[in-house]
C-alpha cells in the first residue's frame, strides 16, 4: 500500500490525537522550559484528556488553569479529576473562537495548518506582551522560537518571524539544511522525548519518522543532498518489502 493508504488504516483517534495521553514527565519538561509558575494563567488549547491543567494547578500552583476542547466526551476523565480544584476550568469551545486574552502561557499542539495560521493571528492580536506558546516538533508557522529543548519549543509575543524556512531551520536545528543523518537523529530524539513508544516498535517508527522528515525537507528544497541518498533508497525498500508501505510517491524526482 502507498503511504496515504497506510495512514487511512490508522484509527481516527490517532490521526486526530484523541485519547492519546502525554506522559506526566513530558508535560513537566515543557512546563519547565516555559518556566511556568504561580504567577501564570495557563491554557491548554485542545486539551482532550491531557493532565496538563491538573499538573499546572497542583504542582506549579498557577493562578488559573483552563482547558479548552471542542469535544465534550474527550474531556470526561480530566473534568472528573479536576472538579474539586478551584483554579481549574474546562471549557467546551473552539479555540479559534475562545477569548484567551487573560492567559499568558499556552500549550498549543495542533498540526492543522489552517488552525495554526488562525491561531498565530489570534495570538498576535489578543495576547499581552511576553505571553508564551509551548509547541512540539516545531514552532507554529514560521515563528522564531525563544527557547528550544527539542522537540519542545517556547515562542514569546511579540513573535519574530523567519523570512524563509531555511532561516527557521537554521535557528531550530543549527544548520540551514537537513541531511538524512540529521533526520534520523531528530526522529530518534522525538520518539525518546515523548516516552510513549514501546521499545519493540521504536525501530520501525524511527525509520518512518526519519523518512517523513527527510522527504519533507527534500520537497521543501531544504535537504542537504542534491540527489536521493543511498540510505533513503534502502529504507524505501525496507518499508516496501517488509512492511508493505510504499513512500516512493512522496518523492518527486
Amino acid at each position: 500500500m502507498n503511504i496515504s493508504e497506510f495512514i487511512s488504516t490508522l484509527p481516527g483517534s490517532i490521526l486526530k490525537g484523541n485519547n492519546i495521553k502525554m506522559p506526566d514527565n513530558v508535560i513537566r519538561r515543557m512546563f519547565n522550559l516555559a518556566c511556568l509558575d504561580a504567577r501564570d494563567i495557563f491554557y491548554d488549547l485542545g486539551c482532550g484528556n491531557s493532565d496538563a491543567i491538573y499538573i499546572a494547578s497542583t504542582e506549579y500552583k498557577v493562578k488559573k488553569a483552563i482547558g479548552v476542547e471542542k469535544s465534550k466526551t474527550a474531556v470526561r476523565e480530566i473534568v472528573g479529576k479536576t472538579q474539586k480544584l478551584k483554579n481549574v476550568k474546562v471549557v467546551i469551545n473552539d479555540i479559534r473562537r475562545m477569548d484567551i486574552s487573560d492567559g499568558n502561557v499556552f500549550l498549543f499542539l495542533s498540526n492543522d495548518d489552517r488552525i495554526i495560521q488562525k491561531m498565530i493571528r489570534k495570538f498576535s492580536s489578543e495576547l499581552k506582551f511576553g505571553s508564551k506558546i509551548i509547541s512540539i516538533w516545531s514552532p507554529p508557522g514560521l515563528i522564531m522560537p525563544d527557547k528550544i529543548d527539542f522537540p519542545f519549543f517556547v515562542s514569546s509575543t511579540p513573535f519574530k518571524f523567519a523570512v524563509s524556512i531555511e532561516e527557521q531551520i537554521k535557528v531550530v536545528y543549527g544548520q540551514k539544511c537537513l541531511d538524512f543523518t540529521a533526520a534520523w537523529m531528530l526522529g530518534d530524539k522525538y520518539l525518546e522525548s515523548l516516552e510513549v513508544v514501546p521499545s519493540q516498535y521504536k525501530r520501525f517508527l524511527n525509520i518512518l519518522y526519519a523518512m517523513i522528515i527527510w522527504i519533507n525537507a527534500w520537497k521543501m528544497k531544504v535537504s542537504c543532498e542534491d540527489e536521493i541518498p543511498p540510505p533513503v533508497e534502502s529504507y524505501l525498500g525496507i518499508l516496501r518489502t517488509f512492511f508493505n508501505i510504499d513512500m516512493s510517491s512522496l518523492i518527486e524526482h
